[in-house]
């Protein structure tokens, strides 16, 4: 991790997943499983476009005032894998988390308060971390019994985009700037 000349930090990061889900599909009981993928829809993006206050456009909660400090959330690979542990198991699918931003790298469940920007190679996109993004009981049906529970505490982080951007996969530097 570099801090340059104002204090802030950068640290190496990779993207490996990013998503835009124009659709809710955990919708009902968590028993009944998730609604299907419409034909010819994949939520698994190369890229993302974020808007300031809006957040990914294509996504379920882009624009939708009751999500706009949490449109976007970000979540550790790191963390799942080591749910997985946890649980005895080899693989958890980390698509089926739902999260729009998943990252190798950095710990994001301690970014809560923290004003941080990340730059995939088309400049830098700042967010600040508003509130964890806990995990559901879908968790349990979606990924595997006993992971609701396991993810309490490092289920991701819900931010606000602050300036528009793009996004890819592949290698990224985080800029962690200030906490509120």
């Amino acid at each position: 991790m570099d801090t340059n000349a104002r204090g802030a930090q950068d640290q190496a990061i990779r993207i490996e997943l990013l998503l835009a889900a124009p659709h809710h599909r955990y919708e009902g009981r968590p028993a009944d499983g998730a609604l299907p993928l419409a034909p010819g829809e994949d939520e698994l993006r190369e890229q993302i476009e974020l808007r300031a206050g809006l957040g990914i456009v294509g996504d379920r909660y882009f624009g939708k005032p009751a999500h706009r400090q949490a449109s976007v959330t970000f979540f550790a690979a790191e963390a799942l894998e080591s749910v997985a542990h946890e649980l005895g198991l080899e693989h958890l699918p980390v698509a089926a988390t739902r999260r729009n931003i998943v990252v190798r790298g950095l710990d994001v469940d301690s970014l809560r308060g923290v004003r941080f920007s990340v730059d995939s190679g088309h400049g830098p996109v700042g967010f600040v971390a508003n509130r964890p993004a806990n995990p559901c009981a879908w968790m349990d049906r979606e990924l595997a019994p006993g992971v609701f529970k396991a993810m309490r505490g490092r289920g991701g982080m819900r931010c606000e985009p602050l300036t528009d951007g793009i996004l890819r996969l592949g290698p990224a530097v985080v800029r962690l700037e200030a906490t509120l």
